[in-house]
């Protein structure tokens, strides 16, 4: 059996794809499994550290909206066509699979033309356009989030990396906080962005680093490999430990007792699948979806909230300190994240891909 999956731009439609392969190659590894990307997106460094083959298609930006402007590129959207179509054909593929961004609507329309089963998944629960069309053109569409908004979808989770579905925050603390160089009887805040919006958080965070340490607490500040800071907070304890990269996301987030960060879709799906409650800022852009992930959390219990404009220090030392400080709290919060996580979406979407596919 061969397998085409297609998503890329940002990790949110990449990681997922990803989880799917190794799920995938766990059923049977004979399976082969080619993704389809763009040469603009985190696909080109994050599909090939990975093992899997890349091929690349010419990107053709969408608007989010149905309008007019999408008649003015039919000559640019019919090459990504024909170039996804030269793909499914030099690999064979039995069933495509697709999970949005750029790449996402070129191979859902070449699939169609070949007459293949295709497969949508939709992280987030306001999809963008490349998967309402693809909802389209099948039968077999499946969410990360309950209630989405794209007709006869079926609510499976959405898939993650095993580093994550298998982690034992309990058991792996310790080991996760002196690999950081964190102490192990401290409360800690984990702070992350993205390589793209941490701007705000970042500034926040740092500005509020001289009140959280005067109260015992060590932070593990991931800054995003695209963002700088003008000034560090001065070494010494509790710790404040900056980072500009963590590849080892699994133990940050077992060092951590909360989480100061962003509400996309694949980050809300970690954290709950882990249970770390967090402090979500969604990003103020976009068409909203990053406030309604947050929501289904905060209503959960297992985290909170603010917008991006009213984040600020003393927001921090006010609502983020006083959790830290609270041992019951966060394990209370820790407890109603993980009730809404899901651990076994990617074997679960890997089992439906083989059966469609058959």
């Amino acid at each position: 059996m061969r397998v085409v999956l297609a998503g890329g731009g940002t990790a949110g439609h990449i990681e997922p794809a990803l989880a799917l392969a190794d799920a995938l190659r766990r059923l049977d590894p004979s399976i082969g499994i080619t993704c389809v990307g763009t040469e603009r997106g985190l696909e080109t460094r994050l599909v090939p550290a990975r093992g899997y083959e890349l091929e690349l298609v010419p990107a053709v930006p969408l608007p989010r909206a149905m309008t007019p402007s999408l008649l003015t590129m039919p000559g640019r959207l019919a090459g990504a066509i024909n170039a996804v179509s030269a793909v499914l054909d030099r690999t064979k593929a039995d069933i495509l699979v697709g999970f949005g961004g750029y790449v996402a609507t070129p191979a859902y329309l070449a699939a169609r033309r070949r007459g293949m089963p295709i497969i949508v998944h939709e992280a987030n629960p306001r999809p963008g356009l490349a998967n309402r069309l693809g909802a389209r053109l099948t039968d077999h569409v499946f969410t990360g989030f309950p209630d989405g908004a794209l007709p006869k979808a079926e609510y499976i989770g959405t898939p993650l990396r095993q580093d994550i579905v298998t982690l034992d925050r309990l058991s792996t603390g310790d080991k996760a906080r002196s690999w950081f160089g964190l102490e192990n009887d401290r409360p800690t805040l984990l702070v992350f962005g993205g390589s793209l919006g941490a701007q705000s958080i970042n500034q926040a965070a740092l500005a509020a680093a001289p009140a959280l340490r005067a109260a015992g607490m060590q932070v593990l500040h991931v800054l995003g490999p695209k963002n700088t800071v003008e000034a560090e907070p001065p070494p010494g304890d509790p710790q404040y430990v900056l980072l500009p990269y963590v590849d080892r996301m699994d133990l940050a987030y077992a060092a951590a007792d909360l989480a100061l960060c962003r509400s996309g879709a694949l980050t809300c799906a970690e954290l709950t699948a882990v249970g770390l409650p967090a402090a979500y800022v969604p990003l103020p852009h976009g068409n909203g979806e990053q406030r309604l992930n947050a929501e289904r959390v905060v209503q959960g219990g297992g985290g909170l909230m603010v917008d991006d404009a009213e984040l600020s220090p003393d927001w921090i030392i006010q609502n983020v300190l006083p959790i830290l400080r609270d041992p019951e709290r966060v394990a209370v919060m820790s407890e109603a994240a993980s009730r809404l996580g899901r651990k076994d979406a990617d074997i679960s979407l890997a089992r439906k891909v083989l059966e469609i596919a058959r």
